[in-house]
């Protein structure tokens, strides 16, 4: 699968013919060739990362609250995000949306994991620290890289 076409649940690779547009949907991992633009579609409850590459590049991840059909689950989105920015260099992490409606733990085990029995974690408001620190942890990067921000529904566009 080339870089830029998105990668569902069948994996993420990277090539040398990455795009300058990319939307990219829930549960997807897409990057943009430097000046590129990446666009997050209805973004709700769903939380968007974005890796700004030294070289001027764009790599983003829309993580969904609940798995979409045949796309990432919110526990698959970093591992996956982190295989398409391979070992290329990082400037910065942004992630954007509705911080409130997630807690640090959805990326390592969805809310689709639990069981009838299992108590899912429930955030008890804005955990902008721990949502930094799992995002941190599951790319392999310096926490300070990260900066997190509650925005509004809608679609966002990262220049």
């Amino acid at each position: 699968m080339a870089a830029g076409t998105g990668a569902g649940a069948e994996g993420v690779a990277h090539r040398g013919d990455t795009p300058l547009e990319a939307s990219v949907s829930e549960g997807q991992v897409k990057d943009v060739a430097p000046g590129g633009v990446l666009t997050y579609p209805s973004v709700t409850s769903c939380l968007t990362i974005t890796v700004r590459l030294s070289g001027g590049g764009l790599v983003g991840a829309h993580a969904s609250l609940f798995q979409v059909p045949g796309e990432l689950r919110s526990d698959e989105i970093l591992p996956a995000l982190k295989a398409e920015v391979g070992g290329r260099q990082v400037s910065a992490i942004e992630v954007k949306g509705a911080v409130g409606a997630w807690h640090p733990s959805y990326f390592t085990k969805a809310i689709e994991s639990y069981g009838d029995t299992d108590p899912v974690p429930v955030p008890t408001g804005q955990d902008s620290a721990g949502i930094a620190r799992a995002v941190a942890d599951g790319l392999g990067l310096p926490r300070p890289l990260v900066t997190v921000q509650d925005v509004p529904d809608g679609d966002q566009t990262v220049h």
